[in-house]
């Protein structure tokens, strides 16, 4: 337990907020940005150290949707270190080489950077049990709490970037006018051309902390379990046999109000989609 009294992250600069970082990853002896290396070969998922602080989850109650809470405070406890992107096709790739895990072959499958889709939550958690044995290191999937957190990165704002969130800033499904110099065949265009498709991580500028596509691209899956509405007419149906997990950050088949940093949605456990990914959670010794 921290002896003095956690920050506002909200009331923090963004130099404050990377003073911060840094600040953590020093105490817990790693780098800022790191990567753990693998007993196979190789290293793990690129990780960002995310200190610990206070902060306001949730919606505002002129901007709260579907199955949203209320903005209200909440306290991440300890340091911990998330991937500074999805979890890749490559990167899982290693695991299905060396579980042999079988995809179905029906399936639509990423490649290289793209982050690996149709993969269900407890195949996930598969990855992640490999994960953590290869390091040495306790991986898991961020709580909604954790992921809203690193994804706000110190903003009460809609997004990371602002209330405004546009193609320039996030792969999501919008013909509004970009806010944000574009790149590629996209320069030419006065408009937003949604890609319906994910694209390689890392294409999209990062929060203050370093994490890029927290908005749009996919949704990633969390560890937390869903509850409340899960229909449109907010029926409240009981979440039987775990079955329903909270996802966050929208992707490029929905438009921007569905990638809010508060924005969120149930999935099933044992779901399946083209727009469904996950990015992990590296907890920190001593954190």
């Amino acid at each position: 337990m921290n002896a003095t009294p956690l920050p506002d992250c909200h009331a923090l600069t963004p130099a404050e907020l990377r003073a911060a970082q840094q600040e953590a990853a020093t105490q817990a002896g790693l780098d800022t940005f790191f990567s753990d290396p693998l007993a196979g070969g190789g290293t793990g998922p690129e990780l960002a150290v995310i200190p610990a602080g206070r902060f306001r989850m949730g919606a505002a109650p002129d901007s709260v949707g579907f199955g949203e809470i209320l903005a209200q405070p909440e306290t991440i406890e300890r340091p911990f270190a998330i991937g500074r992107y999805c979890v890749t096709a490559d990167e899982f790739q290693r695991f299905t080489e060396a579980t042999g895990f079988i995809w179905q072959e029906h399936l639509m499958r990423a490649e290289g950077r793209q982050p690996v889709i149709n993969v269900s939550h407890d195949e996930a958690l598969h990855y992640l049990d490999w994960l953590s044995t290869e390091t040495g290191q306790r991986y898991r999937l961020p709580s909604e709490a954790e992921w809203e957190y690193a994804a706000r990165a110190g903003s009460a704002t809609e997004y990371c970037f602002g209330d405004r969130l546009t193609c320039g800033e996030a792969n999501i499904h919008s013909l509004r006018p970009p806010a944000t110099p574009l790149r590629g065949w996209r320069h030419f265009l006065p408009f937003c051309a949604p890609l319906n498709r994910a694209v390689e991580v890392g294409s999209y500028p990062p929060n203050v902390w370093g994490l890029f596509e927290v908005h749009g691209n996919v949704w990633e899956i969390t560890a937390s379990p869903w509850a409340g509405p899960l229909d449109s007419e907010n029926r409240v149906k009981p979440n039987q046999d775990d079955l329903w997990r909270i996802c966050k950050g929208g992707s490029w088949f929905e438009g921007p109000r569905d990638a809010r940093a508060a924005a969120r949605k149930p999935r099933m456990r044992n779901e399946l989609d083209t727009n469904l990914g996950f990015r992990v959670l590296r907890e920190i010794a001593g954190g």
